[in-house]
């Protein structure tokens, strides 16, 4: 049983050295310096980015609102722990942090040109029920360790643009029933509306806000809204959830494209009958048209051969 914990650990310290990596070098060629520029210390990729990084994953892996499970929601008990620790993190990395009126966590550092674009970096702090530790938290413990690998080198400030990491504090819906509301409102696609949104105990979103000191109107939730002028890009890690990467023997890939869902409730309609007396010809049995819909819509998703997941 040690051998196996031990070599899962390595294997994951190996597979998110890479991933931290690749973080480093986005906000390298995106930001203007070079990873060569960085100084080259022996104790920098180890502790930062692989010991530290691990660490800090398996540390927000247990801020958790279950015991012996990870569930984390949006700004649940869990969640504003959470917040607090991605905070200090973010400062650690000597960046200028706050948390906007949605619960979005936000670390910048504006670099040689505070006026310029900037890069976005994150991914999501929330989890579904039983959760990966990995979900959504990778992205955010691997950008903060790549701007902390460039303050330890004093290269924070001189990059040509400013990078902000951003934790987004609701993705999976599960309170709410409504995804995205953390990185919807700095895309500024949430209608003033969605306040008015209640969870299964009646609790509106305002209200739940309210709850957790967070004043919000709809008007202060379309001025969360990020002008896209100001934004350069935006860049996430994350684990891909899939067996593809294993199978081909790759490490990390680039996502060329995503599942959409697309969500549809059907209704097959029979008619009763004696199961004695009723023959088969004469027989409409919605079970088996249902059976034979789901037989044909199996088999179009064939269509599409290779990695598709539809």
């Amino acid at each position: 049983m040690s051998y196996t914990t031990t070599t899962t650990t390595s294997l994951h310290s190996c597979f998110l050295l890479f991933c931290l990596l690749s973080a480093l070098s986005c906000v390298s060629m995106f930001s203007g310096i070079e990873t060569g520029d960085l100084e080259k210390r022996d104790d920098l990729f180890p502790q930062i980015l692989r010991d530290e990084a691990v660490a800090r994953l398996y540390e927000l892996g247990k801020v958790s609102d279950g015991k012996g499970y990870l569930e984390r929601t949006f700004l649940s008990p869990a969640s504003m722990r959470a917040i607090i620790l991605i905070r200090k993190w973010m400062e650690d990395a000597g960046l200028r942090t706050w948390v906007d009126q949605m619960g979005n966590v936000h670390g910048r550092v504006d670099g040689a040109n505070a006026n310029a674009e900037a890069l976005l970096i994150g991914s999501h702090m929330d989890t579904v029920v039983d959760a990966g530790m990995f979900d959504g938290s990778l992205g955010i413990v691997s950008a903060i360790s790549a701007l902390k690998a460039m303050h330890f080198n004093g290269k924070l400030e001189k990059l040509k643009r400013p990078v902000e990491v951003i934790a987004f504090s609701d993705e999976e819906g599960v309170r709410f029933q409504t995804t995205f509301l953390g990185s919807g409102a700095i895309a500024g696609i949430l209608p003033g509306t969605t306040l008015e949104i209640s969870d299964k105990r009646d609790v509106m979103i305002k209200d739940f806000l309210k709850e957790n000191s967070i004043d919000i109107t709809e008007e202060s939730l379309l001025k969360l809204k990020y002008d896209p002028k100001s934004v350069w890009g935006y860049v996430e890690v994350h684990i891909e959830q899939g067996p593809v990467l294993e199978q081909v023997g790759f490490p990390l890939g680039v996502v060329k494209g995503i599942a959409g869902q697309t969500r549809l409730k059907v209704t097959v309609r029979g008619s009763q009958g004696h199961a004695g007396t009723v023959p088969m010809s004469m027989r409409q049995d919605p079970m088996a048209a249902a059976a034979e819909q789901i037989v044909v819509l199996e088999s179009l998703c064939y269509i599409y051969r290779g990695h598709s997941s539809n």
